[in-house]
Formats: structure tokens, sequence, C-alpha cells
């Protein structure tokens, strides 16, 4: 494999599950070693060398959006502020993101908001990605795929580095890190970034103001290592989740609903209100201890702390006094029943817990051991004030306290016989949920309390070939209901899947090829429904029998030193082998119905082009098929299949001392208008994407 260079983005599980300490230049991760060897379909991204062309103030899941299988969407059109990813037609909900081998996904809602973390992959070494179950033994299981993002540590010698970029939409980003290098005897290192990101957003006043901060120190002593890491981030972006109507969307796309303020009669908008707008805070805290017992064992254990605050804020006009627990004024002897109010709803949250794993080789068989125990705390309150009555100041209106408990452990082992290398996993997942209204409110909160006990075996074997190998591999899987849809319908069903994955990896030459097959049979999916419910987040719902059967080809060649190419292709069934539909009145009864945005083909290529040493030229395609809003596969409710093309360069200056990068990024460059998110409401509501944009940035290293 020496002297090839391989795109991580869009990277094989061959290279990934190949590749030596040598060709990654990277800090060895205990994890990450045993996860390149399991026979499950996997990527291990490279940040630095993969990402860090398009590393220009994009969340994370669009720079992820050429891998294998995903689609990435962003609310506000550009990839700032409120974005996501589904892989395998899965949703955020139905993916488990750790950080470090922590759990990202909120413990209730099991989503993912990477906008709480900005420029979280600037501090990031590695993106481990399984997809289907994967191996993940931390957090809500893998109904779609895992991933584990892997934070860099500081660097052995002293540097400073700025990175700062500008493009479309007034997007700007400023980013100063430094590292202290190695002190204190060689046994101490620092690391400490800040960055500030800005877009005015694609969409009309989607603006993002985005702040984060991380800080690393690592000591590292004999056969003992030790990081103590803090990172989080503040985000303040104005609402865009409301989508436009097609009719909209045809004419205007840039269109914003959210806090428009209307006519007396209900019928033009006079105006928007300036501050509808969502504010958060999240600080993550994690110890990380890796201690060497002796030749055969080691042992990781990291205690954890996320803390989060915020709320989102709502002009309503025109609302009923009791819908916030108020009552009716009078004035001039006239009742009073509605008013304008300015509404903030509240979540105040704590997540804590500790994590541990003990790694053991005995001759021809690798032990991995574990034990997790985690717990959620969670406030949800609103409070509302008077816009045209100032007397009404700051009045809480609902508060619901939520609790939720998980005890789990596990043990892998990975057992080698001459050619062949048996896997087994067996997890024991115990979870309990209590959420309790402590003041009512209008349909806010609930009195539940759940309880689920789950166990989760998977099995694979690896049979090695010349230069590669073949792998088969099964997974089950239970997940449970999140908190909406429990508040939804509280008799939602836990979910189960059994995931049979096979897949070839092979290197002939200067050429990779992989091919990866798999059929995921769901009992009681949890499906996104197309609908919203009256706060604007998607509804789910179980169907008794589904699956997603599908095959993930990639190739990666270097032609010469000057040209690589590299492509990958996904085609697959989504189907709902049965679903009941109220459609004008009618109880109907629908077979094999696709499942909700899960095209049945995402293909990806790229061609890099290096004219002449430190200068490099890239153009990255992507197409994606049709896919629907709902489950009924509604005509109207269809979002057509599009193609996007982008382009970037890099241009590395060095002198002395310093590394100058200079880097230019030109997304959607044939202008495309296309639409890859959605819901229904009395027809498909859309959420438009930007035409072509740019980025330009310049990063400053000196050591």
């Amino acid at each position: 494999m020496k002297g090839i260079i391989f795109l991580g983005l869009f990277a094989g599980p061959f290279y990934l599950a190949q590749s030596t300490q040598d060709t990654l230049k990277i800090h060895e991760i205990e994890s990450v070693n045993f996860t390149k060897r399991l026979p499950v379909s996997k990527e291990i991204i490279n940040v630095e060398k993969d990402l860090g062309n398009k590393n220009l103030g994009q969340d994370l899941p669009i720079l992820l959006k050429n891998q294998t299988s995903v689609i990435s969407t962003s609310d506000a059109g550009n990839g700032v502020g409120y974005t996501g990813f589904r892989i395998r037609g899965v949703g955020g909900n139905g993916i488990n993101v750790m950080m470090n081998g922590i759990p990202y996904n909120d413990s209730e809602s099991q989503g993912t908001f990477f906008v709480n973390v900005p420029d979280l992959t600037s501090s990031a070494s590695q993106i481990v990605i399984q997809r289907g179950v994967g191996t993940s033994t931390n957090g809500v299981s893998a109904f779609g795929a895992s991933v584990n993002v892997i934070s860099k540590n500081p660097e052995e010698k002293f540097y400073v580095k700025s990175d700062n970029s500008y493009g479309s939409f007034n997007t700007y980003k400023y980013s100063a890190e430094i590292g202290s290098g190695k002190f204190w005897k060689d046994r101490l290192s620092l690391l400490g970034r800040y960055t500030n990101i800005h877009s005015d957003g694609y969409i009309d006043r989607a603006f993002s103001d985005l702040n984060s901060y991380n800080f690393t120190a690592l000591f590292e002593e004999n056969k003992t290592k030790i990081r103590l890491m803090a990172f989080g981030g503040k985000e303040k972006t104005y609402q865009a989740w409301n989508g436009i109507d097609k009719a909209t969307w045809e004419t205007n796309p840039k269109f914003n609903y959210s806090g428009a303020i209307y006519d007396a009669n209900w019928e033009n908008i006079v105006g928007f209100y300036d501050n509808e707008t969502d504010n958060y805070r999240q600080n993550h805290y994690q110890l990380l201890w890796e201690q060497e017992l002796n030749d055969r064992w080691n042992l990781e254990t990291t205690i954890h702390y996320t803390k989060g605050k915020g709320y989102y804020e709502n002009y309503k006009q025109d609302a009923k006094f009791s819908k916030y627990n108020l009552p009716n004024i009078f004035q001039n002897g006239t009742e009073i029943k509605k008013t304008d109010f300015i509404r903030k709803k509240w979540l105040d949250n704590d997540f804590y817990g500790v994590v541990s794993t003990l790694y053991g080789k005995l001759g021809n068989l690798d032990l991995n051991f574990g034990a997790v125990a985690n717990q959620y705390y969670g406030r949800h309150f609103g409070n509302v004030t008077g816009v045209f009555l100032p007397q009404i100041d700051e009045h809480e209106y609902y508060r619901n306290n939520s609790v939720k408990n998980e005890v789990s452990g596990f043990a892998k082992a990975i057992y080698k016989l001459n050619q062949f290398e048996f896997f087994g996993d067996l997890q024991l997942r115990n979870i309990n949920y209590d959420t309790k209204i402590v003041q009512q409110g209008d349909g806010e909160g609930a009195d539940l309390y759940r309880k689920w006990t789950f166990f989760n075996p998977k099995v694979g074997i690896n049979f090695n070939i010349e230069n590669g190998k073949v792998f088969v591999s099964y997974a089950n899987a239970h997940r449970e209901p999140n908190r909406d849809d429990l508040f939804a319908n509280p008799s939602t069903k836990e979910e189960t899947l059994h995931d049979f994955e096979a897949g070839w990896e092979q290197q002939f030459g200067k050429v990779v090829l992989t091919a990866n097959a798999y059929y995921m049979d769901y009992q009681n999916q949890l499906v996104l429904s197309g609908r919203i419910n009256n706060v604007g987040e998607f509804i789910r719902q179980n169907v008794d029998k589904s699956y997603r059967l599908g095959i993930e080809l990639s190739a990666q060649s270097r032609l010469s030193d000057k040209i690589q190419l590299g492509a990958n292709l996904s085609l697959s069934q989504n189907k709902i082998k049965e679903i009941n539909s109220l459609q004008n009145g009618a109880d109907i009864v629908l077979k094999d119905s696709d499942i909700s945005f899960s095209p049945n083909i995402i293909a990806n290529g790229n061609v890099i082009y290096s004219p002449f040493k430190n200068f490099n030229l890239g153009v990255t395609a992507q197409y994606v098929g049709k896919q629907y809003l709902d489950n009924l596969e509604t005509a109207d409710n269809q979002l057509k299949d599009y193609w996007l093309t982008d382009f970037n360069a890099k241009y590395t200056l060095k002198i002395q001392k310093t590394e100058i990068d200079f880097k230019f990024l030109l997304n959607n460059i044939f202008n495309k208008k296309y639409v890859n998110n959605g819901y229904v409401y009395d027809g498909p509501m859309y959420f438009s994407q930007a035409g072509t944009n740019f980025m330009f940035g310049m990063s400053i290293k000196i050591k």
C-alpha cells in the first residue's frame, strides 16, 4: 500500500481497514485499531488529509456529504447552522454519534445537533463511520450507522495556527489555535483553539452566529496517558426550520416564513420579528485515562460531563391567554381573550457518566470488555412575555423534568485461525426513562415511565486473502423510542433490527476495490411519516415489518503522481412490507411502499489533479436518486433526483518555519436548483438549497 495515496473523502473500507500508522501518521488509538479488524462496513477518515481542503466553516455533516451512502442536509441552505445527515436512508435519530466513544445523541430526542459544537472538525483527528449496526457499545444502538469523532492530541512541538475564510452569503470563519509542545520533562502538552463563524445564510434572515472552543491537556509518562478535554460552543441562529411550499419554492426559493407578522385579517405579511432565533450553549468535559497494565492488557476509562442550556424564541400573534395559563384581562369593561406574546421554550440539561474498557491479547485471541453507566437530567420549561401588555413579564406556563438512566456491559473477541478471523460481540443494555409534569402546560410534557432491557449480539468472520479480505457478519440490535415518539403515542414500541452484511476488499496494483452487500430486516422500525407536530418536529411512526437491501461499491486509483480517481456507488431498496393509511376518508392498505427519505441510488466521484508540488485541483460530483417525503409513494410528495458538482483547489507555500495554505471551494458549480429535505403539511414543504456559492480560506501555521 505504500506509495498509494487514497482520498478519505471517498475512501472504501479496504483502505481504512488496512492502513498502517506510517501511512496515517496519527496517534494510535486502541479502540480504532480494534475496529480496523472488524468484519463490518467501515470508513476511518484522517481529518487533516481527507477533509482539510474543505474545512472552511461548513458543519461536519456537509463535509461528509460524499461518503458512501451519505446525504447531508442544511436548513439555511449553505451548510452553516442547523445541518444533518442520513446514512442508508436513516436520519440522525437512528445514527449513533459519539465523541471519543461518549454518546453525543441527545438522550431524550436521540437527535444530533452539530450546530452546538461549531468547527468540530478542526478539533478532530479521525472520524470512524460504521454503516449498519456496526459495533458501537455506548449510547443508543445504531440503526443506520455509527459515527465516532475522535479528538486530536496536542503536537509534540510548539506551534501557532490561524484559519480564516470568507465566502458567499457573508460567511466567514476566524480561528486561532496554539500548541505548547511537550514540556515538564516531555510529559505534558497543551492545545487550545477558539473559533468564530458567521453566515447570513442562503435562506432569508437565516443567519448563524457561532462560537466554539477546544482545550486539551495530555499527560504521558511510561505506561500512563491522561487526557483532559474541554470543548463546546454557543450558537444563535435565526430559525429556518419551517421550509416553504412548492409554489413558493418555484418563485422565491429563499423565502422564510419564520417570524412572519400578519395583518389583522391574517391575509398579508406586514413584517418579521427580528429575534425569531434559537439560542443554545453546550459544554463538554472529558477525562480519559489510558493505562498499559502489562504487555497483554490495557485499560481505558473515561469520565464525562456535558452541560447544555438554551431556548428558542417565537413571536406568537393573537394567541389566547388560556394557552399560556393566564387569565383573560378586562379593559374598559371589555374582556380581552387574546394578545401577542414572545414565547421562549427552554431546555436545561446535564449528562454525565463513566465508560471503562479493558483490552487484552492472549496469543491469537484479542479481547475487549467494557462497562458503561450514564445519566441524563433534563428540565423543560417555557416562558412568555406580553408584547403590548408589559405587565405580563416572564410568566412560566409549563415545566416538566426528565431523568434517563443507562447501564450496559459488553464483551468482544477476535480469534485468528490461519486465514480466518472470528468475531463475537455481546452487549446487555438496561435503560429507564422517567418524565414528569411539574407544571401543566398546553400539551407540553407527559407523565411517563418506561424501562427497557436489550440483549444485542453480533458475530462475524473475516477470510484474509492476498492484499484484502472477505467478510460476513450478523448483528441484532434494539432501540428505544425517543421522547417525541412516546408523547405522540405512549404505546410506541421499541425497534428491532437484524442486520446481515457481506463484504469484499482487495487491492490490485494501484487500484483498490470494495463491495459490501447488506440486508437490514426491521420490526417496528420508526420511520419518518413526512408530517410534523405543532412545534415543527418530525413525527415518526412504527411500521410492523420493513427492510433495507443494498450494495455499496467503491473504487480508488492513483493513475500517476499527478492524477487520482475515486468513486462510490450505493444501490438499494428500502421498503415497508405493509402499511395502513387513511386517504380521502378511506382506510387502505399499501404493500411494498418506499420508506421516506430513502433514495435507491447515491453515487459519488472525484478527480484530483496535481500539476506541480504543493498544488492540487479537485472536482467532486454527487448524484442522488428520487426520494419521497412520506411513506405512501405520493407523486406530489416526491423529491426529484439531482446532480451536484463541486470544485476545490489548494496551494501550500512553505517559508522556513511557516506554512501557508490557500484554499478555494466552489460548491454547486452548475447552479443546480434542488431540494434534498422537506416534510408534508397540506402538500409538500421544501428546504431550499443554495445554488453556486464559494469559500476562500487561508491557513497560517508557524512552528
